[in-house]
């Protein structure tokens, strides 16, 4: 991955590369920004920087082989490790190793991928995973080897907060004191989730989402799109490439979340003192139960963003308003009315109540049932 192919950041590849540079390289470092960010793909040119002997800020000047190798990431000395669960692959004590194929697939086609994209290409959606303690095995076995080339070894954890507490106390020891010439990359969209005594040992690095404009440059050279329509796309990506992309190929899961919620916040409106649209609001929830765990996840966060941008519309923050709903016949701003500061933050505790349960395996029927009968009351409630 050259640098000059991760898009934006450049005050971090700069900070990056003059630390190699000056034979500054912290032993562990975390990599905290949101999805689509850009995370990965910098983690994955600063492997490389280091690993290759590159200079000059960028990743051609070093060992043409040692490149070559990152071109098809698999390079020996640059290790692995990312959420898995069971699958028809590794029906029990999954670990990355049993993933590496689909792991190269997903940083080909989609290196600003998230979770939810990790989850798809492994087609257990329905599955919540982790990094368990057998991974923290593997993890430590595969350090005290020497390195294949003689000269650094590299441990990239992706989703960090996806580490479960025995993993974590595991590798502990490990990354307060690597072995000689070792390098952990800990990448995280929330560190709040990272124990605090790993996160303690990491030189913390933040990652602002991306510019509008560096999103629709990359748009037009990556897509050739029409000006105009990349500019759109930036503005409603919000920072996020990920996502960026997704509308280029009409394929967000967003457009199906829109569809959900807006039949959601209607039956609610309905629902005071209807018994049909009370009806309506059980089978949504159980059409919505049907779906994987992680789908879940994601569509309540997407409510949630859309609670909040109808704040801000309703408080006429116009600058910060990045959707545009498809929906017939649904405007953002006759909805912005009912979304005000005297219901806004128990709709957020809510829905962040909901995906906490969820996360925890809770029965998501009578979750998201609970839900809609609490949001029923919440919209029909004055702002003061």
């Amino acid at each position: 991955m050259l640098f000059q192919d991760v898009l934006g950041q450049d005050h971090i590849k700069n900070h990056l590369t003059t630390s190699v540079d000056n034979g500054r390289i912290p032993h562990a470092q975390l990599f905290v920004g949101n999805e689509g960010s850009g995370t990965l793909p910098m983690a994955i040119a600063y492997a490389q920087y280091i690993l290759c002997s590159n200079s000059n800020g960028e990743n051609n000047t070093g060992n043409d082989a040692c490149n070559l190798k990152f071109k098809n990431v698999s390079h020996p000395d640059l290790h692995f490790a990312f959420p898995v669960t069971t699958s028809d692959k590794a029906k029990s004590h999954p670990v990355s190793s049993h993933y590496l194929e689909e792991w190269r697939q997903l940083l080909k086609e989609q290196p600003y991928g998230n979770l939810f994209d990790w989850y798809k290409l492994l087609g257990v959606d329905n599955k919540q995973g982790q990094i368990g303690v057998d991974e923290a095995h593997d993890i430590v076995k595969s350090l005290t080897l020497k390195s294949y080339e003689g000269g650094y070894k590299v441990m990239l954890i992706w989703m960090a907060e996806k580490m479960n507490i025995a993993c974590a106390n595991k590798l502990l020891k490990l990354i307060e004191e690597p072995p000689n010439k070792t390098i952990f990359i800990l990448i995280a969209e929330d560190e709040e989730q990272i124990i605090n005594t790993i996160r303690s040992r990491c030189q913390i690095l933040h990652f602002p989402p991306l510019a509008e404009n560096v999103i629709k440059d990359a748009l037009v050279k990556q897509y050739n799109l029409d000006l105009t329509v990349a500019t759109k796309i930036a503005h409603q990506s919000n920072g996020n490439y990920n996502k960026a992309c997704d509308l280029v190929y009409h394929d967000s899961e967003d457009i199906q979340f829109e569809t959900w919620f807006i039949f959601w916040i209607r039956s609610a409106f309905k629902a005071k003192g209807n018994k049909a649209a009370i009806h309506d609001l059980i089978s949504w929830s159980e059409d919505i139960a049907k779906t994987g765990r992680e789908t879940q996840k994601q569509f309540l966060n997407f409510c949630l963003d859309f609670f909040r941008q109808a704040l801000l519309l309703n408080y006429n923050a116009t600058d910060l308003v990045y959707l545009e709903p498809k929906t017939e016949k649904f405007k953002l701003e006759n909805f912005a009315p009912f979304v005000h500061g005297n219901n806004i933050m128990d709709i957020s505790n809510e829905l962040q109540d909901a995906i906490y349960h969820i996360e925890r395996n809770g029965n998501s029927k009578i979750i998201l049932t609970d839900l809609s009968i609490k949001l029923t009351r919440l919209l029909h409630k004055k702002a003061e």
